[in-house]
C-alpha cells in the first residue's frame, strides 16, 4: 500500500507561506507529478512528503496513517534526487545495496536483491563498474536501484531528469514509466517541464506560489483547465490569450485559443497578420504570427506548409475550442 494524503499542509518560513494550505490525495499505485514554475513550492511540498521538512501546520497520511511527525526513516519512502549522489569508490552493486547493508541485512539477501534490481533497470552487466565508467542515464539507473531495492511504500523523484541532456531526458521519461507498470509502486514526480508531466502523469498537481491550481488527468487539464494560469502552463506550444474588445465579442474578460486549434489561411479569415518567425520541423510548423490589433500569436500549422517570414496570413480559430476567463483569471463555461 502507498496512499498519501495531505490534509490542509501549510510550510511557512517566519511570516512567509511557501506552502499556504495544501490538500490532496494520492491514490495508491498512482503516478502524480507536480508540476509548475520555479520557485512554486513542488520540491518543498515533495520534501514534506519525505519528511525532509517539518510541517508548519496540517497532517501528511501515509496510508492513513499519521507520520506528519515522523522521522523520514520511519516513512517507508524512497527519494531519488536531481544529482545522483553515488559513492565514486564503490562499484554499481555496492551502491545498489549500501542502504541494504546500513540495514544490517546479510550478504547473500543484498546480492540477491540487488541483482534483482538490476535486471529491472539493465544494469546486470555493469554491477563492478565504478559511477566514473557509467553514463549519466546509468549514474540515474543507479540511483534508482538504490530506492527500489528499499521495498518503498513509495517513490519520490525531485526533478531526477535535469542533469541529463535531452535525448538520454526522452529515453529516461520512457525508462520510469515503464518502471511503474513494473512495480505498480506509487510514485510522486516534480519537474518543471509540463512535457515530462502530460507523458508520465496518472494525474498532475498543478502548483503557482504554493497553491494548487488544478488536480487531475493530463486530458482533464489539457481539455478543461481552471484557470488562465493552468490553460498556459499546460500545453506546448502555449496557449494564446487575447484580452479586450476582441474577448468582449465572447462574453468574457480574456480568450485563450491553443496554436493547434487555429486554421491558417492565405486568403481569408477571422485575424490579419503577418508572419515572423516560421519553425519548420517536419511534422509540424510553428508560425509566430504578428496579429493586427491583437499581438503575437502561435499557430501549429502542418508540417509543410510553405510560410515564410513577411507572409501576410488569416487566422480562424475553432469557436467550439475557444476558453473564456474572467478578470480574476478563472475559467468561464463555455459559451
Amino acid at each position: 500500500m502507498g496512499s498519501i494524503q495531505l490534509q490542509h499542509v501549510n510550510k511557512s518560513f517566519g511570516t512567509h507561506a511557501v506552502i499556504p494550505d495544501a490538500s490532496l490525495e494520492i491514490k495508491d499505485g498512482e503516478f502524480v507529478v507536480f508540476v509548475g514554475p520555479s520557485g512554486c513550492g513542488k520540491s518543498t511540498l515533495l520534501r514534506l512528503i519525505a519528511g525532509l521538512e517539518d510541517t508548519t501546520s496540517g497532517q501528511i497520511l501515509l496510508d492513513g496513517q499519521d507520520m506528519t511527525a515522523a522521522a523520514p526513516a520511519k516513512r517507508q519512502l524512497a527519494m531519488v534526487f536531481q544529482s545522483y549522489a553515488l559513492y565514486p569508490h564503490m562499484t554499481v552493486a555496492q551502491n545498489i545495496g549500501f542502504p541494504l547493508k546500513m540495514a544490517g541485512m546479510d550478504k547473500a539477501a543484498i546480492d540477491a536483491k540487488v541483482k534483482e534490481a538490476a535486471g529491472v533497470l539493465n544494469l546486470t552487466s555493469y554491477l563492478d563498474r565504478r559511477p566514473r565508467n557509467l553514463s549519466g542515464g546509468q549514474r540515474q539507473r543507479v540511483a534508482i536501484g538504490r530506492a527500489i531495492v528499499r521495498e518503498p511504500k513509495a517513490f519520490l523523484f525531485d526533478e531526477p531528469l535535469s542533469n541529463l541532456d535531452a535525448a538520454l531526458r526522452v529515453n529516461m521519461r520512457l525508462e520510469i514509466s515503464e518502471l511503474h507498470h513494473q512495480l505498480k509502486t506509487t510514485m510522486v514526480y516534480v519537474t518543471h517541464d509540463q512535457v515530462e508531466a502530460m507523458t508520465m502523469a496518472d494525474r498532475i498537481v498543478v502548483l503557482n506560489a504554493g497553491n494548487i491550481e488544478q488536480f487531475g488527468t493530463p486530458m482533464e487539464l489539457y481539455r478543461t483547465p481552471a484557470n488562465r494560469f493552468v490553460a498556459g502552463f499546460i500545453g506546448s506550444p502555449k496557449m494564446n490569450f487575447v484580452d479586450g474588445a476582441e474577448a468582449a465579442k465572447h462574453g468574457a474578460f480574456a480568450i485563450g485559443v491553443r496554436p493547434e486549434h487555429m486554421a491558417v489561411n492565405k486568403d481569408s479569415g477571422l485575424w490579419r497578420g503577418t508572419v515572423g518567425v516560421a519553425e519548420h520541423l517536419g511534422s509540424d510548423t510553428f508560425l509566430h504570427v504578428n496579429v493586427d490589433g491583437l499581438g503575437l500569436m502561435t499557430v501549429r500549422a502542418e508540417g509543410e506548409k510553405q510560410l515564410h517570414h513577411g507572409d501576410v496570413v488569416w487566422l480562424t480559430p475553432d469557436p467550439s475550442r475557444i476558453y473564456r476567463f474572467d478578470k480574476d483569471g478563472q475559467a468561464l463555461a463555455a459559451a
